[in-house]
C-alpha cells in the first residue's frame, strides 16, 4: 500500500524477473505523486484513527505518514508482538508518528472510548465504525468524527469492497477518497458555523 512500499515491490520484482518496470507503472506512479502534491494542503496534520487487521492497518499507517497526515489511534484487534515491533520501527522515522499509540488485540470498544478521550478527526475502517460516528453526533454535530469507510468488511455501501487499496492504483483511491472526506467536512462546518466558503473553486 502506498507509494514507497509500491516502488520497493516493483523494483524488487523486476529484479528477480529481470525485466523492465512498464512504461503504464511508471506514468501511474507520476498521476499519483501528482495527486499526492495536490492534495498535500487538505491532507497534513489531519488526524485519524485506524482500525483492522495487520497488514491493513500498516499499509494504510505507512502511507498516512507519507501524505503528512498523522495516525493518532492504530488499533489491530488480531496485532501481536511482531505487528507492534514492525509498526514501531516504521513510526520512529516519521515526524508525522510523534503522537501515535498503538493498541493491539483491543476492541472497537477500546477504540470508541480513545475517540472520545482524544478526538482526531476522523476514523477510518470497516462498516461497525458507524456506531462510533453515532455515538459521537449525540453531542452535536460539531463533536462528530466522520467515518471513511476503508477496509473489511463493509455492508453499509454498495461496490467499496471492489476498490482496489494495493499499489499505484489503490492509492490513488484511499487518497481521492481521504481528500473528498476532508472537503466534505469543511462544507459541513462552514455550515454549521454560519461561515461563507472557504475558497473560490466553484467559480474557477
Amino acid at each position: 500500500m502506498g507509494l514507497e512500499w509500491t516502488d520497493q515491490w516493483l523494483m524488487k520484482v523486476s529484479e528477480i524477473t529481470g525485466k523492465p518496470i512498464p512504461d503504464s507503472l511508471t506514468k501511474e506512479r507520476g498521476r499519483l505523486v501528482d495527486m499526492m502534491t495536490d492534495s498535500h494542503a487538505w491532507l497534513h496534520g489531519k488526524r485519524y484513527a485506524v482500525w483492522g487487521d495487520p497488514d491493513f492497518t500498516m499499509g494504510l499507517t505507512k502511507f498516512l505518514l507519507e501524505l503528512g497526515a498523522e495516525p493518532l489511534h492504530v488499533l489491530c484487534h488480531n496485532g501481536g508482538k511482531r505487528w507492534e515491533k514492525a509498526m514501531k520501527k516504521m513510526l520512529e522515522d516519521s515526524p508525522y508518528a510523534q503522537n501515535t499509540r498503538l493498541y493491539s488485540k483491543h476492541d472497537l470498544w477500546h477504540m470508541r472510548s480513545l475517540v472520545f478521550t482524544e478526538k482526531p478527526d476522523f476514523m477510518i475502517g470497516n462498516s461497525y465504525g458507524k456506531f462510533i460516528q453515532r455515538d459521537t453526533l449525540h453531542k452535536g454535530k460539531q463533536f462528530e468524527v466522520p467515518l471513511i469507510r476503508i477496509g473489511f468488511p463493509i455492508f453499509d455501501r454498495h461496490h467499496l469492497h471492489r476498490m482496489t487499496t494495493l499499489g499505484y492504483e489503490g492509492a490513488m483511491y484511499i487518497l481521492t477518497t481521504l481528500v473528498n472526506a476532508v472537503l466534505e467536512r469543511l462544507d459541513e462546518e462552514t455550515m454549521i458555523m454560519g461561515k461563507t466558503d472557504y475558497n473560490y473553486d466553484l467559480i474557477r
